[in-house]
């Protein structure tokens, strides 16, 4: 028994006026902890054991590491007596009187419920129900209060309460549970219904100590989804963090020994994992509110009682800036409130985690979906390496899906944006790239939250982050549970069974493929496509989902404003109205599913035809925006009325292309027409190459020491600093340097690579080719680009004579041309245009003999009898030529 009676040696008083949110713990029958009221921090506690009487002892569990000690359990009717008192004294004000001090600081009294000494004396309650024993040995006849409690020790007995009753109480005596073999099982055999239970101890404001009713489990239970500062303990020193005792005591003085319900959730790493019930309130969402705690990732998966409500209490305490929030600065705390929330219309779908949308001032702005990653390749780089150019979209597996996901649901359509947080911009780091600064939003449309739809099915997996990173999604916790969902439905990414495999063709600039599929697309009438890319206002890259490929498509009926490009000859400056174009273009078709007509295909392997959205013929579009002209080759359309009908109009109204149009008379135009004449406006080239076409290569001469300068500053360069041997990776279209037979470097262009032991390169200042090893190419010195000088060497043809077909005849007029005419100054005229190269006339630099006609004297060629009027009398020239040589050719020996 624990003995609580003392000597009375003073008759004076103290109270402690506790309000209802003081705490006050119940330690036995005969012991309690009172606290005063919170001035600045959790107020001191305070002892007070009730003397005269006695209860039976509490159970104790053996200590720790002392495998001598054993549990002592409850002696009989211990628990029912401070069961009394907790009901009767939880939450209550009391007061008490003390009797006695000893010298290790123990106080003994009496307790009084209520605000002074007139109240209910909990002793004499105790005694009364047979809870308690008078400690009679210590009683004096002269102490009313004494007597009474022996007064009331004998009518218990009487009456057989409590202890007093037969069969000596060890049915009160509690078989408590400490541990729980398999903690797991046991919470999963609850099935998250609430239980009854008694908080016993609070070790921090997140963690407390239950005792499970009806079963006396004593279970440590971790509040899910929060954590609360803590007290860290090194070399027996208890540090506590930043309001730690201050949640402590908020949880204490609203849990503490109260009667409770709790959810058992989960338990990982034999850690229970619960939410408290309490009739006023959830304390998860009210340490949330107050500042006391924050939300944490792991454990909020678990929480059945809607992670949006602790999101929204932890919000609340950030926004006031209360407690542990104390410095806290929102990710968008720099942000007007209009470019926090906007509506905008999405106008294209980058990858499948970001889109760039059209803001109502019209501005484009690019928006990352907050807190998901798009699907990646583990073994990218794998890929890079191959001969195969990796394509993201259609080699990363479920890349495709969902990008498409996005943009079926997406594109043309207005959405909901709410800025999470600005990513800031990062450098290039150990095998990381360089990344902007990034705008991450949560995005919705009707109601619906985009990244969370592409969780939930799979297309992207949820980013996870430091506990104290708060960049993070609005919406964090339900992008987890979709998450979670997708993985247990084996969804998407995270399906056992085979990734999909997209093999897309891409035929843009592949001649010879966009050959074979010319037929097809020609004969199949309207075909349903997807533009994938805009590159000016009438070229566009296409998918073809049908045929699974990838064509370079140009608008028929036609002539669009050049956007500025790089080419050969160096950078084409833009056209007027380019960029308005290809802008227009853009929003009205970008990532669309439209319909094409496929007419024709020019030399380069694009497709020419209609392309229609939603009924609107894209070609008339920019005529009627005055974007574009009509072409002469939309006559033979049934376009071509509606056409010149919107040309007109825009050509009346003077509007963009046609703001400096004047309109002249039909008769200028005929007089021009019917005097123009061939014009001779020979110029000294330098003949570089012959080829086997009869083509030729010029150089002019008048830009011949420009190239000089270039190739001895280049060479210099090079000598000085050479170029790893096999550093260079040779790829079609690429400008590089190539090692000639003579030992020189020499600018050039790479047409085809067959091996890295037989790469075709094309010396783009000689106009001659060569089959070399890559070994003998390294990358082009940007300051000897094409961009510095333009490449030199231009292709010719011969005017007005036939090429002949057979190939020994052609041989030997090659064999003719290359002894008379190559590495020689010559002059040249261009009478006409062709298909791949102008047509030209030249003469011989000494002579001014026309090198054709002399062809044509000798019998070597036949006359190309051309019909253009201002070009009738050199075709009449060419005719009336004979066979006798009038001029000396050097013609092969026979």
């Amino acid at each position: 028994m624990v003995t609580c009676s003392v000597k009375l040696l003073s008759n004076s008083a103290t109270v402690l006026t506790i309000n209802l949110l003081s705490s006050l713990q119940v330690l036995s029958g005969c012991a309690i902890i009172v606290r005063g009221q919170p001035r600045g921090g959790p107020p001191p506690e305070r002892q007070i054991n009730l003397s005269n009487i006695r209860a039976g002892a509490m159970a104790r569990r053996a200590a720790q590491g002392q495998p001598d000690t054993k549990d002592t359990p409850d002696e009989p009717w211990a628990f029912q007596a401070r069961e009394f008192l907790r009901k009767k004294l939880i939450g209550k004000e009391v007061c008490f009187t003390v009797e006695i001090r000893t010298a290790l600081g123990r106080e003994y009294g009496m307790v009084y419920l209520g605000k002074d000494t007139t109240g209910e004396n909990i002793a004499e309650s105790l005694v009364n129900e047979g809870l308690a024993t008078v400690r009679r040995e210590g009683i004096r006849g002269n102490n009313p209060e004494q007597a009474r409690l022996c007064e009331l020790e004998d009518q218990a007995k009487s009456s057989k309460k409590g202890m007093w009753s037969e069969g000596g109480g060890t049915h009160t005596i509690r078989d408590i549970k400490y541990t729980i073999e398999n903690p797991r099982n046991f919470v999963d055999s609850l099935h998250q219904k609430p239980i009854n239970a008694i908080i016993e101890h609070v070790r921090d404001g997140s963690v407390v100590r239950a005792l499970l009713l009806p079963d006396y489990y004593l279970v440590t239970v971790m509040l899910s989804g929060v954590k609360c500062p803590t007290f860290k303990r090194e070399a027996d020193v208890e540090t506590p963090e930043p309001f730690a005792a201050e949640a402590k005591f908020f949880t204490e003085s609203r849990l503490l020994q109260r009667d409770v319900q709790i959810i058992l959730e989960s338990c990982p790493n034999q850690i229970i994992l619960g939410t408290i019930l309490h009739p006023n309130g959830n304390i998860t969402e009210l340490l949330l509110k107050e500042g006391f705690a924050r939300c944490v990732d792991w454990s909020m998966a678990v929480y059945t009682q809607g992670a949006e409500k602790l999101r929204a209490a932890e919000r609340s305490a950030k926004e006031r800036k209360v407690r542990i929030w104390k410095d806290y600065v929102a990710p968008t705390a720099n942000l007007d409130q209009k470019d926090r929330q906007f509506v905008a219309k999405v106008m294209q779908v980058v990858n499948a985690d970001a889109m760039v949308v059209k803001l109502n001032s019209g501005e484009y702005k690019t928006i990352h979906l907050s807190s998901i990653r798009p699907p990646r390749n583990e073994g990218e780089e794998k890929n890079k390496d191959k001969d195969k150019r990796f394509r993201p979209l259609y080699d990363i597996p479920y890349m495709f899906e969902a990008r498409e996901f996005l943009r079926k649901k997406l594109i043309g359509k207005k959405v909901n944006v709410t800025v999470d947080y600005i990513r800031a911009a990062t450098g290039p780091g150990e095998g990381t790239p360089a990344f902007p600064e990034r705008t991450c939003a949560t995005v919705t449309i009707g109601g619906i939250n985009i990244a969370e739809a592409l969780v939930s099915k799979g297309l992207a997996t949820v980013i996870r982050y430091r506990q104290d990173d708060d960049q993070r999604s609005s919406h964090y916790d339900e992008l987890l549970a979709a998450e979670a969902r997708a993985i247990k439905n084996g969804k998407g990414l995270h399906s056992k069974k085979e990734v999909p495999i997209h093999r897309v063709a891409d035929i843009s600039g592949e001649t010879q493929k966009a050959k074979q599929f010319f037929p097809f697309l020609q004969r199949a009438g309207r075909s349903e496509a997807v533009v994938e890319y805009v590159f000016s206002g009438s070229r566009l890259k296409l998918y073809m989902p049908k045929e699974t490929c990838l064509i370079t498509f140009l608008l028929a009926g036609i002539e669009c404003p050049r956007s500025s490009r790089n080419l050969p000859g160096g950078m084409q400056v833009a056209e007027p109205f380019s960029d308005e174009a290809m802008l227009f273009t853009k929003e009205l078709v970008l990532q669309r599913e439209v319909e094409v007509e496929v007419e024709s295909m020019d030399k380069a392997g694009n497709f020419i035809g209609w392309l229609h959205i939603e009924g609107v013929n894209l070609s008339v579009a920019l005529v009627e925006n005055a974007l574009s002209k009509v072409h002469f080759t939309a006559e033979r359309s049934a376009y071509y009325k509606t056409l010149v009908s919107a040309e007109d109009a825009c050509r009346q109204r003077k509007e963009k292309i046609w703001a400096n149009y004047e309109e002249k008379p039909v008769e200028e135009v005929v007089h021009v027409s019917e005097e123009k004449e061939r014009v001779a406006n020979y110029r000294p080239v330098y003949v570089t190459e012959i080829a086997d076409t009869l083509h030729f290569y010029t150089q002019d001469v008048e830009t011949g020491g420009q190239l000089e300068s270039l190739m001895e500053t280049m060479r210099a360069e090079i000598a000085a600093q050479p170029p790893v041997e096999g550093s260079y990776s040779a790829r079609r279209g690429d400008y590089c340097i190539a090692k000639f037979a003579d030992g020189e470097w020499y600018r050039a262009r790479v047409e085809k690579v067959e091996s890295p032991a037989k790469v075709h390169v094309f010396y783009i200042d000689y106009g001659n080719r060569e089959v070399v090893s890559s070994t003998r190419l390294a990358a082009i010195p940007p300051a000897f680009s094409t961009r510095t000088l333009p490449a030199q060497a231009t292709e010719y043809a011969f005017a007005f004579i036939q090429v002949p077909q057979d190939e020994d005849a052609r041989a030997d007029v090659v064999d003719c041309v290359v002894r008379d005419i190559q590495n020689s100054q010559c002059l040249l005229n261009v009478e006409y245009s062709g298909a791949t190269c102008p047509h030209v006339t030249i003469q011989f630099g000494d002579t001014k003999d026309d090198v054709g006609l002399g062809l044509v004297k000798e019998g070597l060629v036949m006359v190309d009898v051309r019909k253009e009027k201002h070009l009738q009398k050199m075709v009449s020239e060419a005719m009336g030529c004979t066979a006798a040589p009038s001029f000396s050719l050097s013609l092969p020996d026979i």
